[in-house]
């Protein structure tokens, strides 16, 4: 009797991957519906909006005659994020208290003065920093009678923000109210003292308008001198917003649980609360809500994509994928492994729905869309190419690519896409953008240096491409420590170049356009300073998300 012979059951081959472990999502369904009823009361909230918008405009503006008095009115309005309805209003101000520069250089009063120059230069005005020369010694170094004006010493060091390259007289400036305001502020504890805390953390320079609106509400309110009608409306204004960007996040969020990646892509970083916060820093204006919209998917689906080519794909995937997306072409998908079919699936989707959002005019900014995205995909699989032949770049090579994978020349492009007010976009804003402009280049720095410091340590746990910091350290035998230091240089200069980009010489683009790029640089700050706030969500980000979609102002 024959013993039969079993036939060979083959197991499914079992590919190494480098998965890295992220946490979920802290929010669930909390943003996921929207209370309809705050549209109504909305619609009561904006009639007194207005009517309180008319009484700001009549009986604040033209009735502040002395200069110094508009110059901290200007200053309230942009502090409490009220500037995009007074724009006219502001500029012509401005444009008066600039044309009389000169009668304000010879202000023996640091606040005015250090008041004066940075809103002057916040509007683009390159105004020259020799004017705080006067307050110098004989040595050359700032007055000691100038330390007990602390409301001087925060507005000089507020302006020592917009420094360019070579101005040491606000160097000097940024270490002289630096040393001496956190003295001020380690001794006391009084709303003062908060304030200043909170200006050595994060500057106005580098601070989101919406987050500054909030803190500065209580600041604003607890001021004697405060117009009561310019506070009213900076609280219903908070409130209407935060209505309108919870709306729309409830909208985005319908579509990400809809398509459902977290439980289909469990590698990736579920994110899309965070990422939407990321594009309000962009803009949280009413009329860029389209922007936003676009901006928030895209960026979604970057994440995925960087997810996928940092800690999931294969090499021979990650080929598939990337030839996929320089072909943009549905048919390709049969080609690629399932997973990936509905990444694929899902972008191809999103841009064309963009297209349909557009007027027919208006459809050839996905052409620049398209191919921004397609950029980023390239320094990806670059990146994956070093990683597959254990290749440590040296940094100046490591930047051709890293600069292009921070996605920030992809964000910038796009955010221009659902712009659609004042004409302002045109076919030479996506040509310019396309050069690679000083101001991009410059929030990429920005973004890929802060990201590699604070993120560097835990990407190397896995098999990771190197950093800016392994770069560094191989090319130039130094210490992490050292490099860190070098690269938070590098982020300094960029900060410099943004603020040179931002000037009226002219610039190259109309300043909506620039103030995009200068918004990007902002988030990074806010999510990367103290450690990356994106994969691993900490207090910063929770707390900066509950006060711009939970916490409204009490009215």
């Amino acid at each position: 009797m024959s013993i039969p012979v079993l036939a060979q059951t083959t197991k499914p081959e079992i590919i190494p991957r480098r998965t890295a472990t992220f946490h979920p999502s802290i929010w669930g369904d909390r943003f996921l519906n929207h209370d309809s009823q705050d549209n109504m009361r909305n619609d009561r909230t904006k009639q007194q909006v207005e009517e309180l918008k008319e009484v700001v405009s009549r009986e604040v503006f033209r009735a502040a005659h002395d200069s110094s008095k508009k110059l901290q009115l200007i200053d309230a309005i942009q502090r409490l994020c009220l500037s995009y309805h007074f724009e006219r209003e502001i500029d012509e101000a401005l444009q008066q208290i600039y044309d009389t520069y000169q009668h304000h250089v010879h202000d023996g009063n640091l606040y005015n003065v250090a008041l004066c120059f940075r809103l002057l230069r916040q509007h683009g005005y390159n105004v020259s920093s020799d004017l705080f020369e006067k307050f110098k010694d004989e040595s050359g170094k700032f007055k000691e009678s100038l330390i007990g004006d602390i409301s001087g010493m925060l507005a000089f060091y507020e302006a020592s923000h917009l420094r360019l390259h070579g101005e040491d007289t606000l160097e000097e400036a940024l270490v002289f109210t630096t040393t001496h305001l956190m003295s001020v502020a380690s001794e006391k504890t009084d709303r003062l003292s908060e304030q200043i805390r909170h200006a050595l953390n994060r500057p106005l320079r580098k601070s989101l308008e919406r987050l500054q609106a909030r803190l500065y509400l209580s600041i604003y309110q607890d001021d004697a001198s405060h117009n009561k009608a310019l506070l009213e409306l900076a609280k219903l204004d908070f409130n209407i917003l935060q209505s309108l960007h919870k709306e729309e996040l409830a909208e985005i969020l319908r579509w990400w649980k809809e398509l459902d990646f977290y439980n289909k892509l469990p590698y990736i970083r579920d994110r899309i609360v965070e990422l939407y916060v990321w594009i309000l820093g962009v803009y949280f204006e009413p009329q860029y809500s389209l922007g936003r919209k676009i901006l928030t998917k895209v960026i979604a689906m970057t994440s995925v994509i960087d997810d996928t080519y940092d800690s999931y794909g294969t090499f021979e995937e990650l080929q598939l994928f990337t030839e996929a997306i320089e072909r943009w072409d549905i048919n390709f998908k049969e080609q690629l492994p399932e997973y990936m079919q509905l990444i694929y699936q899902t972008l191809l989707n999103v841009y064309q729905e963009i297209e349909e959002d557009m007027e027919e005019e208006e459809k050839y900014r996905v052409h620049y869309a398209k191919e921004a995205i397609k950029s980023v995909v390239r320094a990806y699989f670059e990146e994956a190419r070093w990683l597959e032949q254990g290749h440590t770049p040296s940094l100046e090579e490591y930047l051709k690519v890293a600069l292009v994978s921070t996605g920030y020349f992809t964000l910038s492009t796009t955010s221009f896409v659902g712009i659609m007010e004042d004409n302002i976009i045109t076919k030479d804003v996506f040509e310019w953008v396309f050069s690679h402009p000083k101001i991009v280049k410059a929030s990429e720095f920005i973004c890929r240096f802060m990201d590699d410091i604070v993120s560097h340590k835990f990407e190397q746990e896995r098999e990771h491409v190197a950093s800016s910091v392994e770069c560094y350290t191989k090319q130039y035998g130094v210490s992490e420590q050292e490099a860190y230091g070098e690269l938070n240089k590098k982020v300094v200069d960029a900060w410099k170049d943004i603020n040179e980009e931002l000037l009226i010489n002219p610039t190259a683009m109309p300043r909506p356009v620039l103030i995009r790029v200068l918004n990007l640089s902002r988030v990074i700050d806010l999510l990367y300073k103290d450690g990356d706030g994106y994969t691993h969500v900490g207090k910063v980000t929770r707390d900066s998300i509950a006060t711009l979609l939970i916490d409204s102002v009490p009215v």
